[in-house]
């Protein structure tokens, strides 16, 4: 893959992770098995991160795309 490729992957990746700055998934899990009653629950999982790394991610981005234009 070329430089200028993985730039511009890398640096639409870090505008992403600057709007969305995380997200949940739900998981569902058995609370009470006894005979014929079944009781579960559904549990939030959040995964977030700073929108920092994204920033760092989009600069970096820029600069791979900036160092293929001066080859």
């Amino acid at each position: 893959m070329k430089t200028k490729t993985i730039g511009i992957v890398i640096a639409i990746i870090g505008i992403l992770m600057i709007i969305y700055t995380g997200f949940n998934y739900v998981t569902t899990e058995k609370v009470v098995d006894l005979g014929p009653m079944h009781m579960s629950m559904e549990r939030n999982h959040p995964v977030q991160w700073s929108p920092i790394v994204g920033a760092i991610l989009l600069v970096g981005g820029i600069v791979l795309v900036a160092m293929d234009r001066k080859k």
